[in-house]
């Protein structure tokens, strides 16, 4: 059985929920107030995730009566192991129409790891969405999931050729940089996670990666090995401008999550993360 720790063992903050109202053209009237709320990033493991962040985000999701719960990957790191015990723990989320989720990088180091999370969560109730296309809400909202962006089996034009381009669609991405990629189709929402928000923020400046992306491009090649934590950054997403929040990429809306799980050294004005997502017209 997997370990659990009823504290982090790496320093993080309280868990903080995001409220938006998201505006989704041609919307069905009778979809307009869909509210849906993202999870993201759990990191499942007896370490980068305490059991108090994790209850916090399951009551906090149900407090809020949600019509979609999405889950933007990395159910786990790595080893699939404790999705089982995970799975547990998600079965007592509620939703009115589903839970959904796509698997993230750190759920995708082989075949059987992605078959094994899938199978967990679907016993448990909640599906994952590998190239999927589902309507939940109607035949006149779409909801997408994808591959993993850094999968081979990341193919979005395969996907989006099979949807009416009069038809809105929600699309779980775990990699924000996918975005870049997706600008090309019509994605009404893509909500993504990945990054953990940067992990740091300075205030009044961002995301602590993006001042050591900033420095990794002035600094002479053989020295960039020295600085801690940039060839680490530098090697998570390319566009850490789209590191959390709203964002506008082209005619396409993007959302990234913050996640609950965190790696060392912690998270600083950064806290964990729920989302709650009013849909408009």
């Amino acid at each position: 059985m997997l370990r659990t720790y009823p504290m982090p063992l790496i320093i993080t903050e309280p868990l903080k929920i995001e409220r938006f109202t998201i505006a989704i053209a041609d919307l069905p009237t009778s979809l307009i107030g869909t509210k849906i709320v993202q999870l993201s990033d759990l990191h499942y493991d007896g370490i980068r995730l305490a059991e108090s962040i994790l209850a916090d985000a399951i009551a906090a999701c149900n407090r809020e009566n949600p019509d979609l719960v999405c889950i933007t990957g990395d159910f786990v790191t790595d080893d699939p192991t404790p999705i089982s015990e995970l799975a547990l723990r998600l079965k007592e989320l509620n939703s009115k129409v589903g839970i959904y989720g796509c698997l993230g990088n750190h759920d995708s180091v082989s075949p059987d790891c992605e078959k094994q999370i899938i199978q967990a969560l679907a016993e448990v109730g909640i599906k994952v969405l590998f190239n999927d296309i589902i309507y939940p809400l109607g035949e006149e909202l779409a909801i997408v999931g994808l591959a993993d962006f850094w999968s081979r089996a990341f193919q979005p034009k395969d996907i989006f050729t099979q949807i009416n381009p009069a038809i809105p669609r929600i699309v779980l991405s775990h990699n924000p940089d996918s975005a870049k990629v997706l600008k090309k189709y019509r994605v009404d929402l893509q909500l993504s996670g990945h990054t953990h928000g940067g992990q740091i923020v300075i205030p009044g400046y961002g995301a602590a990666p993006i001042l050591l992306q900033q420095i990794r491009k002035s600094t002479p090649k053989f020295l960039r090995n020295y600085i801690p934590y940039i060839k680490e950054c530098s090697a998570v997403v390319k566009y850490w401008q789209w590191s959390e929040g709203w964002h506008q990429v082209g005619k396409n809306q993007l959302y990234v999550n913050r996640g609950l799980g965190t790696y060392a050294p912690g998270r600083f004005f950064c806290p964990p993360e729920l989302t709650v997502i009013t849909l408009d017209s």
